[in-house]
């Protein structure tokens, strides 16, 4: 007989994605939740993940909400051991402050680094803990971006801190494969959001990116749904320590 292909599916899993009101995060949601898995959505702003919950449940998926300020470590570690562990978690949740390098302060440094990179190593620990009691296994996936390849102008914390999700990922990697808990990154181009849209309305800055971008167009959403749901799962079961660019050859040269 032929070998059978993986499933693709994730139904009877439970996914938590941080960020989760907007952008890549409520797209991550929704992607997660038509594969099958049931979705927690988490995000400060209560309001925003309600909506996109909601319009999951409309669609016949399963979803439930997290109001939660993912840099409180304290918080983040007490709202999560309080839940069933999960199967799978996205650790979108993320900011950008763009400058020049001589520009950058000390406030801006805090907070891109707590986001992007603080706060994805304490959500990260503590679903892995959950994982580790439950002797589940599972996937854990880190949004990272093509800057964590390559440089970028005015964008020097951002790329320290995605390069630290890239360091982050390989070694919880090693650590975490005895338990059968893969850990792996996707890394987006610049993909159509509310957080890129003041960047990319400048005529001047689409343009550079475009010609940086082999396949000649921006990125989507569903361009990074795919991805995702594919490193949750089984079809990437031997799949960890990995980095999955999604950023149209802009990292090939």
């Amino acid at each position: 007989m032929l070998p059978r292909t993986p499933s693709f599916r994730l139904d009877g899993r439970r996914a938590l994605v941080t960020g989760a009101g907007r952008g890549l995060g409520a797209a991550t949601a929704a992607a997660l939740a038509q594969a099958g898995a049931h979705v927690t959505l988490c995000a400060r702003s209560c309001d925003e993940i309600e909506e996109i919950a909601d319009a999951i449940r409309n669609e016949g998926g399963v979803a439930d909400t997290l109001t939660l300020d993912v840099t409180n470590v304290t918080d983040v570690q007490k709202a999560l051991s309080e839940r069933s562990a999960f199967h799978i978690l996205v650790n979108n949740a993320g900011t950008n402050r763009p400058k020049p390098f001589v520009e950058v302060s000390s406030d801006d440094f805090d907070a891109v680094i707590d986001l992007n990179l603080k706060a994805a190593f304490f959500v990260a620990q503590t679903v892995a803990r959950g994982m580790m009691n439950a002797r589940q296994g599972g996937s854990i996936i880190h949004m990272s971006s093509q800057m964590g390849h390559v440089g970028g102008q005015n964008r020097t914390i951002y790329c320290a801190s995605k390069a630290g999700i890239e360091g982050l990922s390989k070694a919880m990697a090693i650590d975490l494969a005895p338990h059968n808990i893969r850990v792996n990154t996707v890394g987006p181009t610049f993909i159509e959001t509310p957080m890129t849209k003041p960047f990319l309305s400048d005529p001047a800055f689409q343009s550079t990116v475009l010609s940086k971008i082999k396949l000649g167009r921006l990125g989507r959403v569903e361009d990074v749904m795919g991805a995702v749901v594919f490193l949750a799962s089984d079809a990437a079961a031997l799949i960890t320590g990995a980095a999955l660019l999604v950023d149209g050859g802009w990292t090939a040269d």
